[in-house]
């Protein structure tokens, strides 16, 4: 199941349909959907959670915990508006697929995909833009 919830951040309205999209993705990599929880919040708080587990000093877009229990997809997501909606200018996007781009990223480290390489965040990005491809 796919919970949201939000700190020191108003409240988005999350469509059913973009509940179902992210279902559909982990369907799609041959994982079953277990307990995933998504937690917006503001840059600091995100910088709060960077420094306190990962002992890491800046800001960024996305955090992934990783529960997963062989093919059963769970975690927390912590995902920064504020952050979505600066990348989605810098790169000329609007922020409805840039959000999307992120909550898509998050599950695909939850199902095994990394971004540390050259090689795998291009192959990150080809799964991102597939399933941007396909939603709704």
């Amino acid at each position: 199941m796919i919970h949201f919830f939000f700190e020191n951040i108003n409240e988005v309205k999350i469509p059913s349909a973009t509940v179902n999209w992210l279902e559909n993705l982990i369907i799609s990599e041959n994982r079953k959907v277990g307990e995933i929880t998504y937690i917006f919040c503001d840059d600091e708080y995100l910088l709060q959670v960077n420094r306190d587990y990962l002992q890491h000093d800046y800001y960024t877009d996305i955090i992934t915990f990783d529960y997963v229990k062989g093919k059963i997809i769970s975690g927390d997501i912590f995902v920064s508006l504020p952050r979505i909606s600066e990348n989605a200018d810098l790169h000329q996007k609007n922020f409805d697929s840039e959000l999307h781009r992120v909550l898509a990223h998050g599950l695909l480290h939850l199902c095994g995909y990394k971004d540390k390489s050259e090689l795998e965040v291009a192959e990150m990005r080809k799964k991102e833009d597939f399933y941007l491809s396909v939603r709704l």
